[in-house]
């Protein structure tokens, strides 16, 4: 019989995190924990291109806030995950959401981007898509990088391939945004 594996706790994941500031970490929904090794330089820039193009709109627009990879945050399932890129809507953030500096996001954001980057699982990535839909998460981009492509995930648990000469949408959930997908690969 093997022993039970006690799940880590929120404040033991942010202890070890900030203990190791060069990796991240992530908690499937089980409590399983994952290390995220450091991407390379290319999908490290496209992670911030994709950032900020989206900072640029939600910020001018004043539409609410966006969060970089090094946040982390706590799907109703338990996982703790850390999108590459994730925004939530401004009348979705409660009064005081940004106090607790030592604390992981408790809000399902709006909208995630991920980028497959050369070592990353394709099947792995759209799981976690998948999980994010299943979460709560209205939209999602998954930039396949590798194979010059998009999937866009939906609420209603729709999900469309794009070939790379597209313009991807934020459609109903960040309405105006758009960024040409060859932008991102």
């Amino acid at each position: 019989m093997t022993p039970a594996i006690k799940p880590i706790t929120d404040a033991a994941l942010m202890q070890l995190s900030s203990q190791n500031p060069e990796l991240r970490f992530e908690r499937n929904a089980d409590g399983t924990l994952i290390t995220m090794p450091p991407t390379g330089k290319i999908s490290s820039n496209r992670e911030l291109k994709a950032g900020a193009y989206l900072f640029a709109f939600v910020d001018s627009n004043e539409l609410g806030e966006v969060f970089s990879s090094s946040g982390g945050f706590i799907l109703p399932n338990g996982a703790l995950c850390s999108p590459d890129v994730a925004f939530i809507a401004r009348q979705r953030l409660p009064e005081g959401w940004d106090t607790g500096e030592d604390e992981f996001c408790d809000i399902v954001p709006d909208f995630v981007i991920e980028i497959r980057s050369k070592t990353d699982s394709l099947t792995k990535l759209q799981a976690k898509m998948a999980e994010y839909i299943d979460n709560g998460v209205k939209l999602g981009w998954l930039i396949d990088r590798i194979n010059r492509r998009a999937f866009v995930y939906r609420g209603d648990g729709s999900i469309t391939q794009y070939p790379e000469n597209v313009m991807l949408e934020g459609e109903d959930v960040i309405p105006g945004f758009t960024v040409a997908l060859q932008k991102l690969l």
